[in-house]
């Protein structure tokens, strides 16, 4: 089963980090979280465990909007929330990858067919800022 929509880019690591949310802003999605995982790791491992992972930032992304109509649904659902957007990119690498969780995943955990209809606007979102990326 897979979980994620993934492209990969021929940008820069900075390029595809503002590219990535400027696509998804455009979509509607604001950015609630970042995390760096490269600088986590260097600071709480080592380099050298960061350097094996490359430039990592998760994006904490939601819609306000989608986020209450799944909430008054299913309160349970915040346990999913945000949907993350990773954009990575290896050591010496001249290709970025963007990932975004595939937002059908939530009616599979979920089970609520009310769920779907949520589910169905975010993926369609995503997809949408994935495309955007992809085209340029």
């Amino acid at each position: 089963m897979g979980y994620t929509h993934s492209i990969t880019v021929p940008l820069d690591w900075e390029e595809a980090v503002a590219r990535t949310k400027e696509a998804l802003g455009r979509q509607g999605l604001g950015v609630l979280t970042e995390i760096d995982v490269r600088a986590v790791l260097t600071a709480e491992i080592s380099r050298e465990s960061a350097d094996r992972i490359g430039d990592y930032l998760i994006l904490g992304t939601w819609n306000p909007h989608l986020a209450n109509r799944g909430l008054l649904t299913e309160r349970e659902l915040g346990a999913l929330l945000p949907c993350n957007v990773v954009v990575r990119r290896a050591v010496g690498a001249t290709e970025t990858t963007i990932e975004a969780v595939d937002a059908l995943v939530l009616t599979r955990i979920s089970g609520n067919p009310a769920i779907r209809e949520v589910a169905d606007d975010l993926d369609t979102r995503l997809k949408a800022a994935m495309e955007r990326l992809r085209v340029g």
